[in-house]
């Protein structure tokens, strides 16, 4: 059946397309967080471990909502680490860093994903997408809270 929602189809697809590369985004920081919270050592263990915790399982339950609403607006979510992997912006890291460069590019990852977050709502807000933009709008301070905690840690 046709969708018919008051968004054109190739508007539709443009906005897709965009949560697609924030969801890549998302999924890239996701895997990134959580690979760090396995792996973080040294004097602030315990508590990088579990703010990391925190911030994946955050991402989880984000990557779930850009997922639905690519799908909402007709077309498939990607879902593969080789379909991510083409759509990121992000680099995943080499080996295991230490806990200050961890939090370095954690921060950087925040912070590709509030500029991918960013490039898409001019396409949902010339559609008049209102849930897409309130999507993006949420992501946007979330992300923008969690780069400011994080790099608060880089501080001396």
């Amino acid at each position: 059946m046709d969708i018919d929602i008051g968004i054109a189809k190739k508007d539709r697809a443009k906005i897709a397309d965009g949560l697609s590369r924030l969801l890549a985004d998302s999924y890239t920081l996701y895997l990134t967080t959580h690979n760090f919270h396995w792996n973080v050592t040294g004097p602030m263990f315990n508590t990088l471990h579990l703010m990391f915790e925190a911030q994946y399982n955050e991402l989880a339950l984000a990557v779930d909502q850009i997922a639905e609403r690519i799908r909402a607006l007709g077309f498939p979510a990607p879902g593969t680490y080789k379909e991510f992997q083409k759509l990121t912006s992000m680099r995943e890291p080499d080996g295991v860093p230490n806990a200050q460069e961890m939090i370095r590019q954690l921060v950087l990852g925040q912070e590709a994903v509030i500029k991918t977050a960013r490039s898409v709502a001019p396409l949902a807000d010339k559609a008049s997408d209102e849930p897409t933009l309130d999507l993006l709008t949420q992501r946007m301070q979330v992300h923008e809270k969690t780069a400011w905690m994080l790099r608060s840690l880089l501080e001396s």
